[in-house]
């Protein structure tokens, strides 16, 4: 099969709440999700309330929705390529942000690209980079680590760990928690990091509730805030000793 018969794999960001897709999103980038008639999401329901919202060009019964989740077998993901193989375009859309970061689409990502498919990144909102810009933390060395053990003590110790690296390499120590442990979370890494490390709490971004705050960990002890229930994005740079 020629590589010029097949479809292209588009990775549509997606907004991070309750918010306008326009007011978040390029125009032309939408442009593109309301032009394709084939999805692939976590989520097909939360998809096709996406693509209403955007006001699809297609007409909505017609848009063929496949699921890609963490419980999608290893032996289906090929499955949701064969129409990009056959000559369709495809659109991989996350729940929030963008596909293939913190999200399963990465699977289907590196299938497109054993199969040579054309992989198109498209422009939005990431709560990660968004939360590292606004973090004033180093955004020269940063490393991203997903979810962090659930155990307090496994959690204590692995908060320790980053922090150790954290001083050694300079580096930025990023993470995310379910939304109701947010406070569980903070008030764990306040007990076990230094006085001294800066700690970034970034909250419901791109959202009118929009909250961003960098202190220490001795100021934080005096100030925490109001966080259960609220997509949330943890961040520290331990300082190097005197």
């Amino acid at each position: 099969m020629s590589l010029d018969s097949r479809g292209s794999l588009y990775l549509l960001p997606n907004t991070l709440g309750d918010t306008a897709p326009d007011s978040v999103i390029a125009g032309k980038v939408l442009n593109r999700a309301r032009s394709l008639d084939y999805i692939i999401a976590e989520d097909p329901k939360a998809a096709r309330a996406f693509l209403k919202r955007i006001g699809s060009t297609r007409a909505l019964q017609g848009i063929r929705v496949d699921r890609l989740d963490h419980n999608t077998p290893p032996r289906e993901v090929p499955l949701l390529l064969e129409p990009v193989l056959a000559g369709r375009d495809a659109g991989l859309l996350s729940e929030a942000g963008l596909p293939s970061i913190a999200d399963p689409g990465a699977t289907l990502v590196r299938l497109a690209h054993e199969k040579g498919v054309r992989v198109v990144p498209l422009s939005g909102p990431s709560s990660i980079l968004l939360a590292l810009c606004a973090s004033g933390l180093d955004g020269q060395h940063f490393a991203f680590h997903g979810y962090l053990p659930v155990r307090q003590a496994h959690l204590a110790t692995k908060l320790k760990e980053l922090e150790r690296q954290s001083r050694r390499e300079g580096q930025t120590q990023i993470f995310i928690e379910t939304p109701y442990r947010n406070e569980s979370t903070l008030a764990a890494m306040l007990h076990a990091l230094s006085d001294s490390t800066l700690v970034c709490v970034a909250t419901d971004l791109t959202l009118e509730s929009e909250m961003v705050k960098t202190r220490s960990v001795a100021t934080w002890r005096g100030n925490t805030l109001p966080l259960k229930g609220r997509p949330t994005v943890f961040l520290f740079l331990a300082q190097a000793a005197a």
